[in-house]
């Protein structure tokens, strides 16, 4: 059976390199992006280089109506009527309700997401609100949905991408991304034993617009600790079929977590102000 992966954020960075990859290895994509001119060129790149299915949702998932859009896609695929209907789709479910017959999704990857800049208190407490939303709300929302179909096949897999600042203290980012990686570990354990994979990817700063759409200044960040998106992405599909419930991408970045948690919380907050 093909499996069948929806990515949020699909269009970009380390989302856009989890849809090659999964494309590389013959997988249908369900590729969800705000931007439909961009997830439309996107889907057809991929489709052309490797020849597979690929559907698309136009919506931003801190709108109700998008979210629900997503949700209902991961939703289908768990009654018998849609699990024997023919056929699939290469088309676009922008504006209605999954296509009959649509595969269901075997695989979530939530990497929909973004920083913001200024400290807690300095922010606007609605863009808190909302930032806090994306990074847990929403995945919460996604895992959930897709739990109910997969457990019942018992077989899946969901990938959230979180950050090594879930191991450091860096406000509301690192917050959020930590809530994220104990609901792995602890979704891991528990539906583990009905087959689903849950793991919390966690890299450090790498090489995407991650940086650049929030205002960030990269120039005082070493070049050493740069990843590669193909890299972190490997990594994390490596360990997701190994069944860990956390991936902290490369060498340099698991020795760099395991210091934090020794070394003094005013060092660490320090050196993890900035970054992914």
């Amino acid at each position: 059976m093909t499996e069948t992966v929806l990515i949020t954020g699909a269009t970009a960075g380390i989302g856009a390199e989890f849809a090659r990859q999964y494309a590389a290895r013959g997988c249908d994509l369900v590729l969800v992006a705000r931007a439909s001119g961009p997830l439309e060129e996107t889907a057809r790149a991929l489709r052309a280089r490797w020849r597979v299915g690929v559907e698309t949702i136009s919506a931003d998932l801190l709108d109700d109506d998008g979210l629900e859009r997503v949700l209902a896609r991961l939703r289908t695929g768990d009654r018998p009527e849609d699990r024997h209907a023919p056929g699939g789709t290469d088309g676009s479910t922008a504006a209605g309700e999954p296509a009959a017959g649509a595969a269901p999704v075997t695989v979530l990857v939530n990497n929909a997401g973004y920083g913001l800049v200024r400290p807690f208190a300095d922010n606007e407490l609605d863009d808190e609100l909302r930032h806090l939303r994306i990074h847990v709300e929403v995945p919460l929302a996604l895992s959930h949905a897709a739990l109910q179909s997969m457990r019942p096949r018992r077989s899946g897999t969901i990938i959230t991408v979180a950050s090594v600042a879930g191991f450091t203290p860096r406000g509301t980012y690192g917050a959020a991304k930590a809530a994220m990686i104990s609901f792995s570990r602890w979704a891991n354990l528990t539906y583990g034993r009905e087959g689903v994979r849950v793991t919390a990817v966690c890299p450090g700063f790498v090489h995407t617009e991650f940086h650049q759409r929030m205002g960030a200044d990269k120039t005082g960040v070493p070049g050493f600790l740069w990843l590669d998106a193909g890299l972190v992405v490997r990594e994390a599909l490596h360990d997701t079929a190994a069944g860990k419930a956390v991936c902290i991408p490369s060498v340099r970045y698991k020795v760099i977590t395991a210091l934090a948690r020794v070394a003094p919380s005013s060092l660490v907050a320090r050196l993890a102000r900035r970054g992914r």
